[in-house]
């Protein structure tokens, strides 16, 4: 989790998504205690003393699935290179990739 939450893509898209969540909370007085009352739950489950235990247990089984999961991150890594890009360094690649093509078309046309 921590691996996949590193990347530059993954960790621009949750500032995004968190921002938005943010000023969500803000607009409508009503919304904000609907979001605050989802929230409660898994704050108490992850602040609970309880579930250390069932940790424990899985731990080795993480652990497992924590070095295959890296693997394939790895190999995920290696075919898709926009990974280790932040979402809005992806935006301007896209935006300038089209508006070259945008503008080799229109040469086109007009020759």
């Amino acid at each position: 989790v921590q691996e996949v939450a590193s990347l530059s893509l993954v960790s621009s898209a949750c500032d995004v998504v968190s921002a938005a969540s943010a000023s969500t909370k803000e607009s409508p007085p009503c919304l904000g205690c609907v979001c605050a009352a989802a929230e409660r739950p898994v704050q108490a489950v992850t602040e609970a003393s309880c579930v250390q235990p069932l940790l424990a247990t899985l731990e080795p089984h993480v652990a497992a699935a924590s070095e295959y999961a890296s693997k394939g991150l790895d190999k995920l890594g290696e075919k898709l290179p926009l990974l280790p890009k932040p979402v809005e360094q992806i935006l301007c690649d896209t935006k300038e990739l089209l508006s070259s093509g945008v503008a080799e078309v229109k040469e086109a046309v007009s020759s």
